[in-house]
């Protein structure tokens, strides 16, 4: 795993550490499927099972938590709690609910049973109440910085917002005892924009779940895909600014070299139609979930991801996890773990020739693929979740001293 003079790594903690009562604040959490809410429950799961009381605060679910009437709810037994707030559907996403303000709800649930430390992942309405409502009781805050609403709202038509939306989040991370980040590269971006106090704690894969060993021969049949046919794969959310145009480029490229290549692209989004309508002979499987995902993963050869505004991209890992050849640009959890040409391909920044060329290069190179499989999953070995939950143990219980 790459290193860096600003990342903080820590031995796990003896068996006396303090327990701390942990209230995570969130606007996306499963059943809801996107990298924070995935990368998160794992957080909240590792610090449960290391004995820690974790309340989840989070906008109710319209499916998920349709029998639920009370507000707020509380569902779950004992210390550790979800409390079900009220939210709203996010435009262009209606499966995923945006948080409402709540400080009058959350006050005198928090001067009730007070937390020892309060941590937002997300900083919409809901986080922000609940950066006021801990400032407020002097309860400790420690946040993530996960999700480049900067960067996207140039997709989305509203560029000009990028600079306010900058300025809000500064605003809103620099109130807190510190802000983890995934990258050290992200960590400069934002200290040199003027962010305060910030932490690089890296995401983990789960290496059970991604494993070369899920791969199924049926499911490839049902691609029409031979032993020997390369299959290119992407797991994301269809959007536009995960730049799945180039990557369908890549695979028209590809034909023309390997005219039995396969593209299958897993997951949903409001670019499906555009996609489609890009290439009608590429595979849309949906969104997949538990075995149905891993297998999905394990059976393709090649995984691109043409992405260039993630925080980190836990899909980069989930893919070498499960032993393919990825290709992707030298950013984000891509710079962190792939070593160009040794376990995986890099493509400069905006480099989208050179990005297509090496997607068409590995299709025409099976020996080459093998290799940067088999070396792939050797590097994610160390990227464990249990070893990620002990480091955001340790910012929490710095950020105890915070005043």
């Amino acid at each position: 795993m790459k290193q860096d003079a600003t990342d903080l790594w820590v031995e796990d903690l003896p068996g006396n550490r303090p327990q701390l009562r942990v209230a995570v604040v969130t606007e996306t959490y499963p059943p809801e499927i996107n990298g924070v809410s995935l990368s998160l429950k794992k957080v909240v799961d590792g610090l449960r099972e290391r004995g820690h009381q974790v309340q989840l605060v989070r906008p109710r679910q319209p499916k998920s938590d349709a029998g639920v009437m009370r507000e707020p709810a509380v569902a779950g037994a004992g210390a550790n709690q979800d409390v079900l707030l009220r939210g709203m559907p996010i435009p262009r996403y209606p499966n995923l609910q945006l948080g409402l303000p709540s400080r009058k709800r959350l006050e005198p649930l928090w001067t009730l049973k007070r937390p020892d430390v309060v941590h937002i992942a997300t900083e919409g309405p809901l986080g922000w109440s609940a950066l006021k409502v801990a400032r407020k009781l002097k309860i400790p805050v420690t946040s993530d910085f996960r999700t480049n609403f900067h960067s996207y709202s140039s997709h989305y038509g509203v560029g000009w917002l990028s600079k306010p939306i900058m300025a809000y989040l500064k605003r809103f991370h620099n109130q807190t005892a510190c802000t983890m980040v995934p990258t050290a590269s992200l960590s400069k971006r934002l200290s040199d924009a003027g962010f305060l106090r910030l932490n690089v704690v890296p995401r983990g894969v789960d290496l059970q779940r991604f494993d070369p060993a899920h791969r199924s021969e049926t499911l490839r049949t049902s691609w029409g895909a031979k032993p020997d046919t390369p299959v290119i794969m992407c797991v994301s959310r269809l959007a536009s600014e995960k730049n799945l145009q180039l990557l369908v480029r890549a695979y028209a490229q590809a034909k023309l070299v390997r005219p039995d290549v396969k593209l299958v692209l897993v997951g949903d989004g409001p670019a499906r139609a555009e996609l489609k309508g890009l290439a009608p002979d590429a595979i849309f499987t949906g969104v997949q979930t538990g075995q149905a995902l891993s297998e999905h993963y394990a059976s393709a050869d090649i995984f691109g991801f043409p992405s260039q505004t993630e925080t980190f991209g836990n899909v980069v890992l989930e893919g070498m996890s499960s032993g393919l050849a990825v290709v992707a640009f030298d950013y984000a959890a891509a710079a962190e773990t792939i070593q160009h040409g040794q376990n995986g391909l890099l493509a400069r920044l905006n480099d989208d020739e050179g990005f297509v060329q090496r997607v068409v290069e590995l299709t025409v190179e099976p020996d080459r693929v093998q290799r940067l499989r088999q070396a792939g999953r050797v590097t994610v070995q160390s990227w464990d979740w249990q070893q990620i939950v002990a480091q955001v143990e340790s910012v929490m219980l710095q950020a105890l001293a915070f005043p």
